[in-house]
């Protein structure tokens, strides 16, 4: 985490709690959709979207505007809001994982990050089914089941016996497999939402290729948990990924737990 700013912006990190409940609640406005009816379309890059993700889109950023009304927001669901020319902006996806909510699987999560300089410096997940919060900041990372008090998570370095590595289900690519025949592979998984990124944080994964089309408000909650749990998300050259981009799509990446 960038010391720089913790100097410059001390005032921020008193938005972590509220973001927490934030994406709490969140959730659980999600879940009642879940367990419902709502109604399904699709948006022009033909992925769908729910009554649920635009009911917890508003929710977050009228909180997070509230909260912080200084600070922009790019969220899924108002792409037309612009971080152009922010040093500091939110990225937050309300639902990540509509694919797996549409088709009744418990893989979704919510979504809150903090972007600064190019890089997410705060992240809040929050995976509603299980109740399982993950978050990162300068002060580490930590994960809490059902409400319970937290506990620290580190990423782990790689065992002898292999990798451990967390995939998508909804968007399998020839072109993760053939990344993945270079390295001894213990287990392969397949998982819907951004929670691959805590499953590395939290060491019980190694590794998360993702050879498909993200956007920035995909990523940046879960880049920010694992980089605080000791992990690293980087392009296929080897870069850093990082936010802000003109269109805030994303290139191929690769998120690892510590280096052996």
């Amino acid at each position: 985490m960038n010391s720089t700013f913790e100097n410059q912006y001390p005032q921020y990190w008193q938005y972590l709690e509220p973001c927490i409940h934030i994406a709490r609640d969140a959730g659980k406005l999600i879940m009642t959709y879940f367990s419902g009816q709502f109604n399904t379309r699709s948006k022009d890059d033909n992925s769908p979207v729910t009554d649920a993700d635009v009911a917890a889109n508003t929710l977050i950023t009228k909180a997070l505007f509230q909260i912080a009304p200084q600070i922009p927001i790019v969220a899924e669901e108002d792409e037309e809001e612009s971080a152009s020319g922010h040093e500091l902006f939110w990225l937050v996806d309300p639902l990540d994982g509509t694919r797996s909510f549409v088709r009744g699987e418990p893989e979704f999560t919510v979504n809150i990050g903090l972007i600064y300089k190019h890089q997410p410096v705060m992240g809040i997940l929050y995976a509603p089914p299980q109740e399982a919060m993950y978050y990162g900041s300068i002060s580490g990372a930590f994960k809490s089941l059902h409400g319970n008090a937290p506990i620290a998570i580190a990423a782990r370095a790689p065992s002898a016996d292999g990798l451990v590595v967390t995939r998508s289900k909804s968007h399998p690519s020839p072109a993760t497999a053939a990344y993945m025949e270079q390295f001894k592979i213990r287990e392969v998984r397949s998982g819907s939402s951004s929670i691959k990124f805590c499953e590395i944080a939290e060491g019980s994964a190694d590794m998360y290729p993702r050879f498909g089309r993200t956007m920035e408000w995909d990523t940046a909650a879960g880049h920010a948990i694992l980089s605080a749990a000791g992990g690293r998300v980087e392009t296929v050259d080897g870069q850093p990924l990082t936010y802000g981009k003109a269109g805030y799509e994303n290139p191929h990446f690769i998120a690892f737990g510590l280096r052996s």
